[in-house]
């Protein structure tokens, strides 16, 4: 896949005509560097971080979700971190509301903002505004969770295949609730969630500049390879079997606990499983690319560039938001 990455112009500093707040999204796959490269960017700007991870916001994961540091927690104001519990389910719709109350708290002490996650779902749930898609019935829900039980994971894998490519492609096919809410949705509408979810853009009342953080795919793939072993070497074994009670919780269906669980069933030895997660983190970042390449709107930035977030304040600042 070719990028076209963003090329900036002389900074200006010309921010007096600015009438509405701005979002600055930071996007990309786990592991491309988001949480460093923003951290950086909210110091500068003086203000506070959005995470749009929908598995960092659980209070029990930590180490499985690469959640920043306590030290980097400290360097600046994030939300959504932390903040709920897994025995809670959440949905876009839930972050978007979320969010955009932490937002007007934000500009009320700053014009800017910064997003930044891998969730592409919940970035668009905040940015575009969700469709209007149908509620699932009762009965109907209660066939898919029977399906699940039934079936697992790989069940639901192959028969999203089958009815639903265009999920199976770029959905989230790691989390049976994702699968079985996609699988609805094409029952009941004959047509993909994914689809769904490209309908008309909302109005907002803030302006939004998108930035999209991506590398060589072999250099991305060595940064995940390495971060699966850093995990491992904090404990994410000890993490997940702690969890183990909760295995069937939707906040547990992720990459780097159901390999463990997995792997404790099959009977696999830790290297199998340690490579398994490798494996599965991989898949899921090609996910994230293929779904963040769909958004015009979003600009390239290579991460690995020394002058990257001066790139990005000059764009701020250039238009003169």
């Amino acid at each position: 896949m070719k990028m076209h990455f963003l090329k900036m112009t002389d900074r200006t500093f010309n921010i007096s005509n600015k009438k509405r707040p701005l979002l600055i999204v930071i996007a990309g796959p786990t592991a491309v560097g988001k949480t460093a490269l923003s951290i950086q960017l909210a110091k500068e700007l003086n203000t506070s971080i959005i995470s749009a991870d929908s598995r960092q916001c659980y209070r029990e994961l930590n180490i499985g979700v690469a959640r920043p540091t306590d030290e980097e927690l400290n360097e600046v104001q994030h939300y959504f971190i932390a903040t709920h519990s897994i025995h809670q389910t959440l949905t876009a719709a839930d972050f978007s509301a979320y969010a955009e109350e932490k937002l007007q708290e934000i500009w009320s002490k700053s014009p800017y903002a910064v997003l930044v996650g891998g969730t592409g779902l919940y970035i668009q749930a905040l940015i575009d505004g969700l469709d209007d898609i149908p509620a699932t019935p009762t009965e109907l829900r209660k066939q898919m969770n029977y399906f699940f039980e039934q079936e697992g994971l790989k069940g639901l894998q192959a028969r999203i295949q089958l009815e639903d490519p265009i999920f199976y492609s770029t959905g989230e096919i790691e989390n049976p609730r994702r699968v079985m809410r996609a699988l609805e949705v094409m029952q009941l509408t004959g047509k993909s969630i994914i689809e769904w979810q490209r309908g008309e853009l909302k109005s907002r009342n803030f302006d939004v500049l998108e930035f999209g953080f991506n590398l060589p795919r072999e250099i991305l793939y060595d940064r995940i390879n390495q971060r699966v072993l850093n995990m491992v070497e904090m404990g994410l074994k000890q993490e997940a079997l702690e969890l183990y009670p909760y295995r069937t919780l939707s906040a547990l269906q992720t990459v780097g606990y159901q390999e463990w669980y997995e792997g404790i069933e099959l009977g696999w030895n830790d290297t199998s499983i340690i490579e398994k997660i490798q494996q599965k983190t991989r898949h899921y970042a090609k996910r994230q690319i293929t779904w963040f390449n769909k958004r015009s709107q979003l600009k390239w930035v290579d991460p690995s560039r020394s002058s990257v977030k001066n790139d990005i304040l000059d764009r701020i600042y250039s238009q003169g938001l």
